[in-house]
C-alpha cells in the first residue's frame, strides 16, 4: 500500500534545509549544519524506496514511469536554476572562473558533479564560496543512486526474493564500511562519492521495507522521535568541518532522521506534531527550491561586491536569506508545481522533449564557453592579466603533497621536510596552508637558516582541539615524536587563527615552553572577503584602485589578542598585519602586475618573498620583542 502523505516528513525536510542554509551563512553555532544533506538522503531513500519496492512487488514497476516521476520532480527547477546561474556567471565571472563554471554546469546537467568536484574541491575549504554549483554534488549522488536502485531491486526480487532484505542490508553495511574507512583515509572522496554515501539512502530504503519493528506504544514513539530530533540537533551543533565525515559521525543525523520516520509510521508523537505545524510544512514543501537557489544567490551576492565586509555583513546575510526564500517560493509555485500536476502539466513525451532541449542548451553553453576560453573579450587586458593569478600553481613553492599535505599521509617525507642541518640553525614551520605559504619566502631570504616544514590543509598547530585524521597524525608525530627527539632552534606557528583558538594556542605555547622549546608565533595574514586578484582585476576594469581595500577584513582585534597571548608568556610574536599594512592601506602587489596573494589570503611565491624580506629588516628571531611594524615604517 502506498505510503500516505506525512506532514512530519515535510517538517523534517524543513529542519534539513534550514541547517544547510545556516551552515552556509557561516553561523558559528551551527558548524555542523552540513548534516542537513544526510537527513535529506535518508528521507529520499525512504520515499523512493517505498515507491519502487511496492511497484516491483506488485509487478507493475515501469522504468519509464519511474524516471518520468524523477524528471518531473527534479529537472524543471534544476534546469531553471542552471539557466539563471549561467547568465549570472557570464556577467560576474572572470574568464578562468567562467571556464571552471562551464565544466561544472556540464557536470551538473549530466549528474556527475560530485565526481567532478571530488577531483579538486574540498567542500569545507575557503575557496568554495566562488563555486556557484558546488551544492549540486548531492543531487548527483541521488541521481546516480536512483540509476542503480531500481535495477538492484528488480534483480534481487527475481533472483532471491526471500533474501531481498538481507541483500539490501549487506549493501548498506558495505557502503557504510567504505564511508567509515574513507572518512579517515580519503575524506574528499568519502564526502562526495556514491559508494560511501549510498548507505544513507539505503537506510531510508530499509525503513520502507519495514525491516524495523513498528513502535505501537505512544511512549516508544515519543521517545524515539524525540531522540531522533535530539540526534539531528546535537550533530548540527557539535560536528564541524574538522570532523572525519561522513563515516561514524554521520550515524547521528542519519539515525535521527530514521527514528523520526520510523516513529511516524506507527502513529502520532509530540515531535511529529511539532514537525507537522504549518510553517515547517511549508518550508519543507519548498525545501528543494530553497536548496537549489540558496547557494548561487549567496555566491553571486558576494561576487557583486555591493556589500563589502564590515557593517554590511549581517545585512548581506539577511538579504541573501530573504532573496532565497522569495525566489524559492516562486520557483516552487511556478516551476515545480506546474510540471508535477495541474492543467499545465506536460504529457510524458512532451516533458522528455523539453528536458532534452534544455540539456542540449546547457551543454551547448558549457562547451561553447570552454571553446571560447571563457569569453575574455568581456574584460580589459590588465584585468585579464591580474585574473590569471586566480589559477595559481602552489605545488612547487608550498611543496604540496610532500610537506604540505592535502589528503594523504603517504606523501609526507620526513627526510626531506624535517631534515636537520647541523651547520645552520633549524626552525620548524608548523601549521596549515597559512604556514606553508611562508616556507618559500623564509627559505629564499634567510639562507643562513634551515627551515623545516610540517603542514597540512586545515591543520591548526595546537593541542586540545578536534582535528581530522590527517592533521591528528601529523601533529601527533611532531609533538610526540619529532620534538621529543630533536633539538630545534625555534618552533614557528602559523595558521588561519580565530578568537576561538585562544585557549588552544595558549595551551600549546605552555606545552612548548615547559619543554624548553623556543616558539615564534605568527599573527594572521592580511585577508579579504574575496580573492585579491579578482578584486584587483575588477578594480582595474572599473578604474577603482581602492576596491580591494574596501573588502579587506579587519583583523586588528585578532592580531592584538594573539599578541597578548604571546606577550603573557614571553613568546616572540610577529605581526604580519603590521608588516604589510600602514595606517590606511596594505600591500596588495608583490611587484607590478603580480598580486601579493592569489586568493583571499594565501601568498603567491613572490608575495612570500616580500613578506620574508620585510621580516629581514630585523632578526627573524629577535632577542627582545620588537614591533615589526615600527621597524618597517622607520626604514631600518
Amino acid at each position: 500500500m502506498t505510503e500516505a502523505y506525512r506532514k512530519d516528513i515535510d517538517g523534517l525536510r524543513a529542519i534539513a534545509v534550514t541547517t544547510v542554509i545556516a551552515f552556509h551563512t557561516q553561523w558559528p553555532l551551527l558548524r555542523g549544519g552540513f548534516i542537513g544533506v544526510d537527513v535529506f538522503f535518508v528521507i529520499s531513500g525512504y520515499l523512493m524506496g517505498s515507491l519502487i519496492i511496492e511497484d516491483v512487488s506488485a509487478g507493475r514497476f515501469s522504468i519509464i514511469s519511474f524516471y518520468e516521476r524523477r524528471v518531473r520532480r527534479i529537472f524543471p527547477a534544476l534546469a531553471f536554476m542552471l539557466l539563471a546561474t549561467s547568465l549570472l556567471a557570464y556577467l560576474f565571472l572572470l574568464p578562468g572562473e567562467l571556464k571552471d563554471y562551464a565544466k561544472s554546469v556540464v557536470a551538473a546537467t549530466l549528474s556527475y558533479s560530485n565526481i567532478y568536484f571530488s577531483h579538486f574541491t574540498n567542500y569545507f575549504t575557503s575557496g568554495t564560496p566562488s563555486i556557484p554549483l558546488l551544492h549540486t554534488w548531492s543531487l548527483a549522488v541521488e541521481e546516480q543512486f536512483y540509476a542503480v536502485l531500481p535495477i538492484f531491486i528488480i534483480l534481487a526480487h527475481r533472483l532471491w526474493r526471500r533474501g531481498f532484505g538481507l541483500l539490501l542490508l549487506a549493501a548498506t553495511l558495505a557502503s557504510f564500511a567504505f564511508s567509515a574507512y574513507g572518512a579517515y583515509a580519503d575524506r574528499i572522496s568519502a564526502f562526495y562519492l556514491l559508494h560511501s554515501r549510498a548507505w544513507e539512502l539505503l537506510l531510508g530504503t530499509l525503513l520502507s521495507l519495514r525491516a524495523f519493528p513498528r513502535l505501537r506504544a505512544p511512549l516508544s514513539r515519543n521517545l524515539a522521535s524525540a531522540a531522533g530530533l535530539a540526534l539531528i540537533g546535537v550533530s548540527a551543533f557539535t560536528l564541524s568541518p574538522a570532523t572525519n565525515f561522513p563515516g561514524f559521525a554521520a550515524l547521528m543525523p542519519c539515525g535521527g532522521a530514521a527514528l523520526i520516520i520510523l516513529a511516524g509510521r506507527s502513529g502520532s508523537s509530540l515531535t511529529g506534531l511539532i514537525l507537522s505545524c504549518r510553517p515547517l510544512v511549508f518550508v519543507g514543501q519548498i525545501s528543494y527550491s530553497l536548496y537549489l537557489w540558496h547557494w548561487p544567490i549567496f555566491v553571486f551576492m558576494r561576487m557583486s561586491e555591493l556589500f563589502p565586509l564590515g557593517s554590511h555583513e549581517v545585512l548581506m546575510t539577511i538579504l541573501a536569506v530573504l532573496a532565497t526564500t522569495i525566489v524559492a517560493t516562486l520557483s516552487w509555485k511556478y516551476v515545480e508545481a506546474p510540471f508535477r500536476g495541474g492543467p499545465l502539466r506536460p504529457a510524458r513525451w512532451r516533458l522528455f522533449e523539453l528536458a532534452g532541449a534544455t540539456v542540449v542548451l546547457l551543454l551547448g553553453f558549457g562547451l561553447a564557453t570552454l571553446a571560447a576560453r571563457g569569453f575574455p573579450a568581456r574584460f580589459s587586458q590588465p584585468a585579464i592579466a591580474m585574473a590569471s593569478y586566480l589559477k595559481y600553481p602552489t605545488a612547487a613553492y608550498m611543496r604540496t603533497g610532500k610537506c604540505f599535505l592535502l589528503q594523504r599521509w603517504e606523501g609526507f617525507d620526513p627526510a626531506q621536510c624535517l631534515h636537520m642541518d647541523n651547520a645552520r640553525k633549524n626552525y620548524l614551520l608548523l601549521g596549515d596552508s597559512h604556514a606553508a605559504h611562508l616556507w618559500y619566502g623564509l627559505s629564499s631570504v634567510f639562507r643562513e637558516d634551515n627551515f623545516m616544514q610540517a603542514t597540512a590543509a586545515g591543520c591548526h598547530p595546537f593541542l586540545g582541539r578536534e582535528r581530522d585524521a590527517l592533521c591528528d597524525r601529523l601533529l601527533t608525530y611532531v609533538f610526540s615524536d619529532f620534538l621529543e627527539h630533536h633539538k630545534i632552534d625555534g618552533l614557528l606557528l602559523a595558521s588561519v587563527w580565530s578568537e576561538q583558538d585562544r585557549a588552544a594556542v595558549a595551551q600549546t605555547l605552555d606545552w612548548a615552553l615547559a619543554r624548553g622549546i623556543r616558539v615564534v608565533l605568527f599573527g594572521p595574514i592580511v585577508q579579504y572577503d574575496d580573492a585579491l586578484p579578482r578584486l584587483l582585476a575588477f578594480g582595474a576594469e572599473d578604474h577603482d584602485p581602492g576596491r580591494a581595500g574596501h573588502h579587506r577584513r579587519d583583523l586588528s582585534g585578532l592580531d592584538e589578542s594573539m599578541r597578548d597571548i604571546a606577550d603573557a608568556r614571553g613568546v616572540e610574536y610577529i605581526s604580519l598585519q603590521e608588516a604589510l599594512c600602514g595606517r590606511d592601506s596594505c600591500t596588495e602587489l608583490a611587484a607590478p602586475g603580480i598580486p601579493l596573494q592569489f586568493d583571499y589570503g594565501h601568498l603567491t611565491s613572490d608575495g612570500s618573498v616580500v613578506v620574508a624580506e620585510r621580516l629581514r629588516r630585523l632578526s627573524l628571531l629577535p632577542e627582545r620583542l620588537v614591533s615589526i611594524g615600527e621597524i618597517f615604517r622607520s626604514g631600518r
